[in-house]
């Protein structure tokens, strides 16, 4: 509804024999997880103006409040940026002739220790994009790290992704600043509602932002959600970020159903439930919730000791149902938990 049917990759404004653009958060640049249409690469490496980068309109930190901060070399936990890149991670892939890391930029940021740890695996420093490999007992062949955010690194990398020099700039978004689309947005919503791609999740909010503003700031589109698209919620939501991985979100279960039925209305099924996590299909409940044909479409949100799941469920008579299940603060597994909540939701499929 805000963002219409394609991201926007950046803005840019023509000045001179310069080109300058500013990032919009727009998650699918480089990003092997999406559907990239390469739209927005051909435009940065065949334009024949000087290119130059400005970082002024985005003001947000990298990490969100109430992010755990020791989840920051997780993949889950990619830092938020103005300019996406490669899904803001670093891959590292180990094979018997050495490591493959990409993108090639942070080769020279990677060692190996000769101290073991006792299973093998790749951290980085907090403060910087410093990585280490740390022998071990096997356990892992491929990591994906996310990078630390600086101001250089982006012009850095984009230079060194389009083979060509990027300089830095602080320059206020122009007016005037045109913009560019990259890919459709449905490639997008289905990743995050179907893999829960945090890193999605939280860009895309940052587009909302710069949609309705000159400012890549979360606040600014949380505020305007609750103000047009959800004051008629039966709880005041408590909502800090774009991906839920902050413990200062506040949610209720019945607020979670009206979002849904608002959802539903507004969105033809078809296409809804296409890009929802589909029971025994796909997403993170193609392993759970099986029963022949799918009969449940929605999007789980998992932190330690919490497990969510809330969607639609079709029962075997045709009906749909709406349903938000939480689980919080238990200490057996969460593939108990999922156990527990399959058997109450295939009744509730076989009974109604």
């Amino acid at each position: 509804m805000m963002l219409g049917d394609s991201a926007t990759a950046f803005k840019y404004s023509q000045q001179g024999d310069s080109l300058i653009i500013w990032g919009m958060g727009d998650p699918s640049f480089l990003y092997p997880n999406t559907f990239t249409n390469d739209r927005a690469y051909s435009f940065l490496r065949n334009a024949e103006s000087e290119l130059y980068y400005s970082s002024s309109n985005f003001k947000t930190e990298v990490l969100g409040s109430g992010w755990a901060w020791d989840d920051y070399p997780y993949s889950y936990s990619a830092e938020r940026t103005g300019f996406p890149m490669y899904g803001n991670l670093i891959s590292i892939d180990k094979d018997s002739i050495g490591f493959t890391i990409a993108p090639r930029y942070f080769i020279e940021h990677f060692t190996e220790a000769t101290e073991p740890h006792t299973y093998e695996e790749v951290l980085r420093e907090l403060d910087n994009n410093q990585l280490t490999y740390f022998p071990g007992k096997s356990s892992e062949r491929k990591w994906k790290v996310p990078y630390h955010f600086s101001g250089d690194l982006i012009v850095d990398l984009l230079s060194d992704t389009l083979k060509r020099q990027v300089q830095e700039v602080s320059l206020p978004l122009s007016k005037d600043a045109l913009s560019l689309k990259s890919v459709p947005l449905d490639s997008l919503y289905r990743v995050m509602m179907q893999d829960s791609d945090n890193f999605i999740a939280e860009q895309l909010l940052l587009q909302c932002a710069g949609i309705l503003s000159d400012t890549l700031k979360p606040e600014i589109a949380i505020q305007y959600a609750k103000q047009n698209f959800l004051s008629d919620l039966p709880d005041e939501p408590a909502w800090v970020d774009g991906s839920g991985l902050s413990r200062y979100n506040l949610f209720t279960p019945r607020s979670i159903v009206k979002l849904w039925e608002k959802i539903y209305d507004q969105v033809p099924q078809e296409r809804l439930f296409s890009l929802l996590a589909t029971s025994g299909r796909n997403g993170t409940i193609r392993n759970w919730y099986r029963n022949g044909t799918p009969y449940i479409y929605g999007k789980t949100g998992t932190l330690s000791n919490n497990h969510s799941l809330s969607g639609y469920l079709i029962t075997r008579k045709g009906k749909i149902f709406i349903f938000s299940m939480m689980n919080n603060n238990y200490l057996a597994s969460t593939n108990d938990v999922r156990k527990r909540m399959e058997k109450i939701l295939l009744t509730i499929h076989e009974k109604y």
